[in-house]
């Protein structure tokens, strides 16, 4: 039985070197841009918010559809220019990818990130054609997993295009998140909590999900991942989930800089 929420979802504090990370993302982000040249289009507004802006990678040649990469912190930290490298798997495979900021808590509602969200993915499907996959990180794995619930108001011929959703390290059900002291950021209750989790809510018609989770991770983590794999496929979604021996929640994602990595094959198929 869980007792302290807070330690739950306290990732830094059980992983050694924590502190690494965030600079060495930042550095490798940089270098991925600067590499990119003119095929890195950045700051492209795709709403009103000066934090409304992404960047989008293109390869070399004609491209095979659009991979949106949404970040996490917990909807309250970072933004697109530390996680410009975890396009390079994809482009290098040929495929265009979205790298979009979004207003963060305690400005805005989780709910009204879902909404910046939905905004960002239909921009840059309209400008980039061809089948759309759909990957997050933590927070990002429940906004990309929200693009799939039924309430979300999405054009039919855009979502129609969602081939496949990789949630890695999601957070499925935020009612436990009531819980913790970061809820003062997120200022959710019993009702706002339940309406943006998508382990409560229906999938699409067709919905293709993988949940992704480091074997190594908070518990709570593993559960969450768990959770939205067993009641989707309840619901009639095409669900997957896999477990990276050997992951924590920061470094799980780091298969999405290499072409060729199980994470990137997963994700384009």
């Amino acid at each position: 039985m869980i007792e302290d929420w807070d330690d739950a979802y306290a990732n830094r504090d059980h992983i050694p070197g924590a502190d690494d990370f965030i600079p060495r993302w930042e550095a490798e982000a940089a270098a991925f841009r600067d590499a990119m040249g003119d095929r890195a289009k950045l700051d492209i507004a795709y709403g009103p918010h000066m934090r409304n802006r992404m960047d989008l990678f293109r390869p070399e040649g004609a491209s095979k559809g659009l991979v949106i990469f949404v970040h996490g912190g917990y909807w309250r930290a970072f933004d697109k220019s530390y996680w410009s490298h975890l396009a390079a798997g994809s482009v290098a495979r040929g495929w265009t990818v979205a790298v979009p900021s979004y207003t963060l808590v305690p400005e805005i509602e989780i709910a009204g990130i879902t909404q910046e969200i939905r905004v960002a993915l239909e921009q840059a499907a309209r400008a980039v054609p061809g089948p759309v996959r759909l990957v997050g990180h933590s927070a990002g794995g429940h906004l990309v997993t929200r693009m799939l619930c039924r309430d979300v108001d999405l054009p039919g011929e855009i979502r129609g295009r969602i081939a496949h959703t990789v949630s890695i390290s999601g957070v499925h059900d935020l009612r436990p998140l009531v819980r913790t002291a970061m809820n003062a950021d997120f200022r959710l209750d019993e009702a706002s909590a339940a309406a943006e989790s998508p382990a409560l809510l229906h999938p699409v018609e067709g919905a293709n999900v993988t949940v992704w989770v480091g074997n190594d991770e908070r518990p709570e983590f593993v559960r969450q991942s768990t959770l939205l794999a067993n009641i989707w496929t309840g619901l009639g979604a095409d669900t997957a989930q896999i477990k990276d021996k050997g992951k924590h929640h920061f470094d799980v994602i780091d298969g999405l800089a290499v072409t060729g990595s199980p994470l990137t094959e997963c994700l384009l198929g």
